[in-house]
C-alpha cells in the first residue's frame, strides 16, 4: 500500500490541498484531506498523461522496427505519460503489419515498467496531397471506390487502399484512430465502414469545406488532427473544417502545445470555443522529441533537424513537434494560462473519455493508479503505472 500526504491533487473538479492518496494493489483506494505538513507538500499529483498523437521519441519511431514501439514505451514514463497511442506516417502495408504485430505484442505482454501501449492512431494513406505536410505524397492514395483518374500523380502506385483496409481489417484490436480527409471521393462511406468496425476517425490533413467537414461529421467523425495545422484557415466567411470541428460538441479536437505550431493565443480562443472538457492536448512528437537542439535523425528516409521550435525536414517542412507530455502540461498553465485542473483534463481526461478508456484519465477511487507528481515547475518527480513507481527523478529539475 502506498499513501501520499499533503500533495495538492488535481481532481476532475477542483484541486484538494493538502490531499491524500491511498493506493492498494494497481487502484487509487482513497482520496481524502491531507496534511499540511506531509512528506509530499508542495507537489502536485495528476493524472497519467495519455498522448494519442506521438509518432516518437529519444531518436526512435514507431515504424523504425518491430521493437520501435516497445522501445518508446519504455521512455515515456519519464516524461509522465503512462498510455499512449503509437502514431504513424503515411506508411505501405508491410510497414503497418510490422505496427500491427509490435503493438498486438506489447498490449498482450506490457512491460510493468513502460507506458501502456494502446491501438494505433493512423495518420493515414487518405489525405488531401495539397494538405499532406511532411507526409510522403507517394504513400497516399485514394478511399476504394473513388475513379483511379481522381489520383494525384506521384501518388502511390505499389499497393491500392485495399490493401492497407485489409490490414486494418486483419488487425482490428491494433489499430484504433484513423486519421482522413473526408473531402476525397468515397471518403465517408469509408469513415461509415470503420466507424462500424469500432475504429475512431479524426478529420485532418484535409481542405474540406465547412460542408464537407460536417459531412465528415455526420458520417461518424468523432474528432479532429492537430487542430489548425494542415488544413486551411478559419476566415469568416470559409470556416472550412475548423469551423466545423470547433462549432461541433460531438468533435474532440487536438491541439499540439508548444506555442509554435499554434499560437497561445489562438489555443486560448480553441480552448474558450471547446471548453477544456473537449480539447486533447497532444505532443505529435517525433524521434526528435526530448532530443537537444541540433540533434538529427530520419523520418521515412529523409533528414530531419531538431530546432528550437520544432522538428524540420531538410527543405524546411514543419515535420512535427520536439514536445514531450510533461512539456504540454507545462505549457498550458504557463503559456496559455489554464488552471492545473484543466490542464489534466486535457492531457488525461478527455483523452481517456475519447478512447472508451473508463479505467484512467482522473484521480478518483477505483481507478487505475496511473499516476504523475510534479513539483512547483512542473517536472516531473514520480511516474506511476499501476501503482508502481516506473520513473523517479530525485535530483535538480
Amino acid at each position: 500500500m502506498l499513501i501520499f500526504d499533503g500533495a495538492h491533487l488535481v481532481l476532475p473538479d477542483r484541486v484538494l490541498a493538502p490531499g491524500l492518496l491511498v493506493i492498494d494493489g494497481d487502484r487509487i483506494v482513497e482520496v481524502g484531506v491531507g496534511s499540511a505538513d506531509g512528506p509530499m507538500a508542495g507537489l502536485w499529483i495528476v493524472p497519467g498523461f495519455i498522448d494519442v498523437h506521438v509518432h516518437g521519441a529519444l531518436g526512435h519511431d514507431t515504424l523504425e522496427s518491430p521493437r520501435g514501439v516497445a522501445t518508446i514505451a519504455a521512455h515515456l514514463p519519464r516524461f509522465g505519460c503512462t498510455s499512449f497511442q503509437p502514431t504513424t506516417f503515411a506508411c505501405p502495408p508491410a510497414a503497418l503489419e510490422m505496427l500491427a504485430g509490435a503493438i498486438e505484442a506489447a498490449m498482450s505482454s506490457p512491460s510493468p515498467e513502460a507506458a501502456r501501449v494502446l491501438p494505433a492512431h493512423l495518420e493515414s494513406n487518405f489525405m488531401a496531397p495539397d494538405y499532406r505536410g511532411a507526409q510522403p505524397l507517394t504513400e497516399l492514395c485514394l478511399p476504394p471506390g473513388a475513379p483511379a483518374d481522381m489520383a494525384t500523380p506521384g501518388t502511390a502506385t505499389s499497393f491500392t487502399a485495399e490493401d492497407i483496409l485489409g490490414v486494418i481489417a486483419a488487425h482490428r484490436s491494433a489499430f484504433g484512430t484513423v486519421t482522413l480527409a473526408p473531402e476525397l471521393p468515397s471518403a465517408l462511406a469509408l469513415i461509415r465502414d470503420l466507424v462500424s468496425h469500432g475504429h475512431g476517425v479524426s478529420l485532418g490533413h484535409s481542405g474540406a469545406t465547412l460542408e464537407e467537414a460536417r459531412a465528415g461529421i455526420e458520417a461518424g467523425a468523432r474528432r479532429a488532427t492537430h487542430l489548425f495545422n494542415r488544413m486551411p484557415p478559419l476566415t469568416h466567411r470559409a470556416p472550412g473544417l475548423v469551423g466545423a470541428v470547433l462549432d461541433d460538441d460531438r468533435v474532440a479536437v487536438e491541439l499540439v502545445a508548444d506555442g509554435f505550431h499554434v499560437h497561445p493565443v489562438v489555443m486560448r480562443a480553441a480552448i474558450r470555443a471547446k471548453r477544456p472538457e473537449r480539447v486533447m492536448a497532444i505532443t505529435d512528437g517525433l524521434a526528435g522529441a526530448g532530443l537537444a537542439e541540433g540533434a538529427r535523425f530520419e523520418l521515412g528516409g529523409r533528414g530531419v533537424t531538431v530546432r528550437s521550435q520544432a522538428c524540420f525536414l531538410d527543405d524546411g517542412t514543419l515535420a512535427g513537434s520536439r514536445l514531450t507530455m510533461d512539456r504540454v502540461f507545462a505549457n498550458l498553465v504557463e503559456m496559455v494560462g489554464v488552471t492545473p485542473a484543466e490542464a489534466a483534463m486535457m492531457t488525461a481526461t478527455v483523452q481517456a473519455r475519447t478512447l472508451g478508456l473508463g479505467d484512467r484519465g482522473r484521480i478518483a477511487e477505483g481507478l487505475l493508479a496511473d499516476l504523475v507528481v510534479l513539483d512547483a515547475e512542473w517536472c516531473v518527480r514520480q511516474t506511476l503505472i499501476g501503482g508502481a513507481v516506473v520513473y523517479a527523478h530525485d535530483g535538480p529539475a
